[in-house]
């Protein structure tokens, strides 16, 4: 049961992740407290069904520092958090990931 709480935070990172684009705010905690509570069941494994994310969630994933994001993604956090959810929810969101791109240890494929 301790496990809970550090996989809801793991799978907060994961979301975060999910966002593309960057603003030069100098940090990302706040864009990963919006992310968690906005975007966190879009992201969960399974991979399937894919359910399209909120509006709140996309404005939340429009406004994050994706770079920063990115760089707190663990092999732990990609073991809960769907990684082909959050590029789907990027896409959904009008936000995609370009091809190429790494978070954790997740790259982007092509289409």
């Amino acid at each position: 049961m301790a496990k809970l709480p550090s996989l809801f935070l793991v799978l907060s990172f994961v979301v975060a992740m999910s966002v593309v684009g960057s603003q030069a705010d100098g940090g990302c905690d706040k864009d990963l407290q919006s992310l968690i509570s906005e975007c966190n069941q879009y992201v969960m494994f399974p991979a399937n069904p894919k359910i399209p994310p909120s509006d709140v969630c996309c404005g939340v994933i429009k406004k994050a520092n994706v770079p920063c994001l990115c760089t707190k993604v663990t092999k732990e956090i990609e073991k809960v958090v769907c990684m082909e959810k959050v590029v789907y929810v990027a896409e959904q969101c009008k936000r995609p990931f370009e091809h190429g791109v790494q978070c954790g240890s997740y790259t982007v494929p092509r289409k």
